[in-house]
């Protein structure tokens, strides 16, 4: 299968899930038209609280629909949007893809995936036992994250669900993603 994007989303304000839209608007340097994540600097309340200074790592944050298989087979009631992605995926390894990846997606957005998404809490108050069913180990027992990956937008454009997706790898050494 082609990669693929399967659904966007999009909030305006901080809310856990986000709302299903028809397409949405990336912005060079910025992020999601109209989300509450979109800036340079930080806009997770959290990271706000300790230096509202940082660059925004975590303007587009992009989850595997394949993800979401797995939790319905575990018997979670999830469906694209409702962990807080921007851009529901198929057919791409995501958590795979080395640091500074880019993704065109549509006819002319890119994004370069900065890094994993790193699970909260709330996680837990969406569906009890979720923050655990996104956590795994590998074979020699360390942390999986598997809840997605965060990117900034290197240019603006339109993206829809249906559009392919194309991978372009950053030179070698390629760098394992880690939390932002």
């Amino acid at each position: 299968m082609h990669p693929q994007v399967i659904a966007v989303h999009q909030s305006s304000t901080h809310t856990f899930s986000k709302f299903l839209r028809p397409h949405i608007m990336l912005l060079e340097g910025l992020g999601i038209d109209g989300d509450a994540h979109q800036g340079t600097t930080v806009k997770h309340r959290s990271r706000v609280a300790r230096d509202p200074s940082q660059p925004n790592l975590r303007q587009v944050h992009l989850m595997h629909a394949e993800l979401h298989d797995e939790l319905l087979a575990r018997g979670f009631d999830v469906k694209p949007g409702d962990l807080g992605e921007n851009i529901t995926t198929r057919g791409v390894d995501l958590l795979g893809l080395p640091t500074g990846t880019q993704l065109k997606i549509g006819d002319s957005a890119l994004v370069e995936i900065t890094g994993l998404r790193n699970p909260c809490l709330q996680i837990d108050a969406f569906q009890k036992g979720l923050m655990q069913a996104v956590l795994d180990h590998d074979g020699q027992g360390n942390l999986i994250r598997k809840a997605g990956v965060m990117g900034i937008v290197l240019q603006s454009g339109l993206v829809k669900s249906g559009d392919s997706i194309t991978v372009f790898f950053p030179e070698l050494p390629h760098h394992p993603l880690q939390p932002v």
